[in-house]
């Protein structure tokens, strides 16, 4: 036998072991609610003036003392958001002024906390930008593994009804998984150069629910 021969040989081995058994395409999904256990908000300075250091010092100042506030508060978690300073042009498209913002971003669980720490950060002259409510990301795991189960299950079923039908016995080639759904739903955004009251307070927050889904796709080989 030549090298040409055997490298022949065993392609068609090959081919024969491919189509020992028919294969086919499944998929199944299933789906739980989440509860909306944690909420997120975005709260932020912003300036317009002739002078960009004069901006920043006004906007770092209202920054700091706002996050005195929030860190003072057990059970808030806060990072910096967006930071901007871009400027103003006139009519001539000329450099007219200079406009300065900085964000800070709010994370917790207890949810009215942050309601009512809300409505004070808008008594220290900053405005509230986005309110959304989620899953905590345990709450998120737990129910994306039980949203799992439930699609796994749902793709064992489905092969066994095709195997059944065929008088086949089968088997999992492959299989792929994949999440979906959870994500932050937002309660409220706030329109650009809002102004804010000294009585202002965020509405109400209303957790509700979200939905975990898990997506499971694959294929079966059925055999005698």
């Amino acid at each position: 036998m030549n090298k040409l021969t055997g490298i022949l040989l065993a392609a068609c081995l090959t081919a024969s072991g491919a189509h020992a058994g028919a294969i086919v395409d499944l998929s199944a999904s299933a789906s739980r609610p989440a509860s909306n256990d944690m909420v997120r908000a975005s709260v932020f300075s912003e300036a317009s003036g002739k002078s960009p250091a004069e901006l920043a010092q006004r906007v770092n100042a209202d920054i700091a003392e706002a996050l005195k506030l929030i860190r003072s508060k057990a059970g808030i978690s806060v990072k910096s958001g967006q930071q901007s300073t871009y400027p103003v042009y006139g009519q001539s498209q000329k450099i007219d002024g200079w406009r300065m913002r900085s964000e800070l971003v709010l994370e917790s669980k207890d949810q009215s906390s942050v309601s009512d720490l809300l409505g004070k950060l808008q008594q220290m002259r900053l405005a509230v930008g986005d309110v959304s409510l989620m899953p905590s990301p345990e709450t998120r795991r737990q129910v994306e593994d039980e949203a799992t189960r439930e699609a796994i299950r749902a793709f064992q079923s489905r092969a066994a009804v095709v195997a059944e039908q065929l008088g086949k016995s089968w088997k999992i080639k492959q299989l792929n998984i994949q999440q979906g759904g959870a994500m932050p739903m937002p309660m409220m955004r706030a329109a650009r150069g809002v102004m804010m009251a000294a009585e202002a307070a965020p509405a109400p927050i209303e957790a509700g629910e979200s939905l975990v889904t898990t997506n499971v796709s694959g294929q079966i080989e059925l055999a005698d």
